[in-house]
């Protein structure tokens, strides 16, 4: 005769009072409701085309995330981020952000300034308009890296590459800073990969025309292949854009 011992885990809320336990619910049980909801939800792809030196793109990205934490209740998320180039004959070494703006945009580029801190203060962040700017071939590449390698932290990243370039004065275009940033989030191989100047610059290329060709500004947004919205749309643009994608 064989005696089968079980061990079973409960759950236990706090106790509300010194005279009565309330009810216990089998660990189980609430793993599997708790899945049968997560499953039910229904799924939002969103594709995103944006360039790292791009403000309105990170501060769409601040608005599209209040609107996924309002919706997660709703739905899962599965989110790519697409290479596009504001300027690509930006030059690769570093130059003084204020002095190339100053000469790109002449005298409007104070006010430009002016009104971008304006905005970046409405979502709790300090615009830095100090230290390089350049091209974003290299954050292209470390972004297409992390899609493939680790795509659970590629839209973690864009977050922390932008908070270095927009509020920190990092430059976008230095690979100690990249590399940096991809090993702050466990984005293994990152550095090995970017010492390389040809790694994924073909992929890039092909994102580019792929996903960023018929389009002409960013940030754009292409949410379940048939909703696109473009600009730093506020979040409850985001979140009616996920209802009529999902109907």
């Amino acid at each position: 005769m064989y005696i089968v011992y079980y061990t079973i885990f409960w759950v236990v809320s706090p106790i509300d009072d010194h005279n009565h336990l309330p009810p216990i619910v089998p660990a189980k049980k609430r793993m599997a409701e708790s899945a049968s909801r997560n499953f039910s939800k229904k799924l939002i792809e969103i594709d995103i085309s944006s360039d790292t030196v791009c403000p309105w793109c990170f501060v769409g990205k601040k608005n599209l995330d209040k609107a996924i934490d309002a919706s997660k209740d709703q739905y899962n998320f599965e989110i790519r981020w697409h290479p596009f180039f504001l300027d690509a004959s930006a030059p690769k070494e570093g130059v003084n952000k204020k002095e190339f703006y100053r000469q790109k945009f002449g005298s409007r580029v104070e006010a430009m300034f002016r009104r971008m801190s304006e905005i970046f203060k409405g979502i709790g962040l300090e615009y830095d308009t100090s230290g390089l700017t350049g091209n974003t071939l290299d954050s292209h590449r470390l972004i297409h890296y992390t899609g493939k390698q680790a795509p659970e932290k590629q839209h973690s990243l864009v977050e922390e590459l932008c908070l270095g370039y927009f509020t920190q004065g990092k430059y976008i275009g230095d690979r100690e800073f990249l590399a940096e940033t991809a090993k702050k989030l466990g984005i293994d191989g990152a550095e090995v990969f970017l010492s390389d100047p040809s790694n994924g610059t073909t992929e890039v290329k092909e994102e580019l025309e792929k996903y960023s060709q018929n389009i002409t500004g960013v940030p754009h947004y292409t949410i379940n292949g048939k909703v696109k919205l473009s600009g730093a749309q506020p979040p409850e643009t985001f979140q009616s854009a996920f209802e009529a994608a999902s109907s």
